[in-house]
């Protein structure tokens, strides 16, 4: 007979977080170490991680650090969760300047009630994208507060990485002629977000395009020694994210509609509501800008990666009007792609 492995007892009482987890005594302790420790197994027991890298020692090396706060409803969506979208938004913010993610810290703000196996879940999604990123999380923090004070569970997690001493990826490094390319389509995470929500009873397939992008990054990088700049398009969309990068160049873009992807669910959604798909949420897309000489090396390189394999130009630098940025359309006018004003969908990351 084989022998059995023996099961591990809970010392959780109970299957909802109370008051008492976050009173600073055992039953914080058991939460902590049960849900938290017990899968991301930081590295020593302070009240901070200390680290060490090799790549800091490289003369012009920089250390780069971003934090950032998760809020999104519902906390579980189809392709991801909080936890998962935490991870990637981190390591993507790191990524796009240039760094190599190295070390995030995590920190939970829980409302009483909140199911003890959702937490579990949304750590476990952290550990496994953490991992697919390489990355750890070293250190973190966990506070609970009344119910209603919270919705279930938020999350703010910080992350650190070093940028080699040859790499300078900023906006104002963007010039007249240079393409601007994403690596896929758009608008895939705002809308699954809002099927999710189920207020307008849409039934779809979308799953959100919530990915780390720091292996297609580096991808890019070994391709196109020229590349300028890059940016996830997160909240506010594609629009956002080129109007901010116009702005900080002092360029103008002119971007072209034919050669924008977007699902017909997607489309047909913001037909529906009336919303603008240049303007949804990612929390998988790139948008980079590269000489034109470098642009068929840039694509064919993003085309062989698993999160580039729909990369496409998607429109052009201009000489000015600074900051502006324009839209050829599929009916071969011209519009303004201005910055949005107020929040399509908030809650949304």
């Amino acid at each position: 007979m084989n022998a059995q492995t023996p099961t591990k007892t809970s010392r959780l009482r109970g299957d909802r977080v109370t008051l008492a987890h976050g009173g600073g005594g055992k039953a914080m302790r058991d939460l902590i170490e049960e849900v938290f420790t017990d899968v991301f197994d930081p590295p020593g027991d302070e009240d901070q991680a200390r680290l060490m890298t090799q790549a800091l020692q490289d003369p012009g090396a920089q250390l780069a650090f971003t934090t950032d706060s998760f809020v999104v409803t519902p906390p579980v969506f189809p392709g991801g969760d909080i936890g998962k979208i935490a991870v990637c938004g981190t390591v993507n913010d790191l990524a796009v300047g240039g760094a190599i993610p190295l070390w995030l810290s995590a920190a939970f703000i829980i409302e009483e009630g909140c199911e003890i196996a959702l937490l579990r879940q949304i750590v476990q999604s952290m550990d496994t994208e953490a991992r697919k990123a390489g990355v750890r999380i070293v250190t973190g923090d966990t506070k609970v507060v009344e119910r209603g004070s919270a919705d279930q569970v938020f999350v703010t997690t910080s992350g650190v990485g070093v940028i080699p001493p040859d790499r300078d990826l900023r906006a104002a490094n963007i010039r007249p002629g240079d393409v601007a390319i994403v690596n896929g389509v758009l608008g895939d995470h705002g809308a699954t977000i809002l099927a999710a929500r189920g207020d307008m009873a849409l039934s779809t397939d979308l799953i959100s395009d919530c990915n780390s992008l720091n292996g297609l990054m580096e991808t890019v990088i070994a391709a196109a020694p020229g590349l300028r700049a890059a940016r996830d398009a997160t909240r506010g969309g594609v629009a956002s994210c080129l109007n901010e990068m116009a702005d900080a160049a002092g360029v103008g873009i002119e971007i072209d509609e034919t050669t924008l992807s977007l699902r017909h669910e997607v489309k047909g959604m913001c037909e529906v509501l009336g919303l603008d798909p240049l303007y949804l949420a990612n929390e998988g897309t790139l948008v980079l800008f590269v000489p034109q000489e470098e642009a068929d090396q840039t694509l064919a390189a993003m085309r062989q990666h698993s999160m580039g394999k729909d990369a496409v130009v998607i429109g052009k630098v201009l000489d000015g009007p600074a900051g502006r940025v324009t839209m050829r359309t599929l009916f071969g006018g011209t519009r303004l792609v201005d910055m949005l004003v107020g929040e399509q969908l908030p809650r949304i990351c």
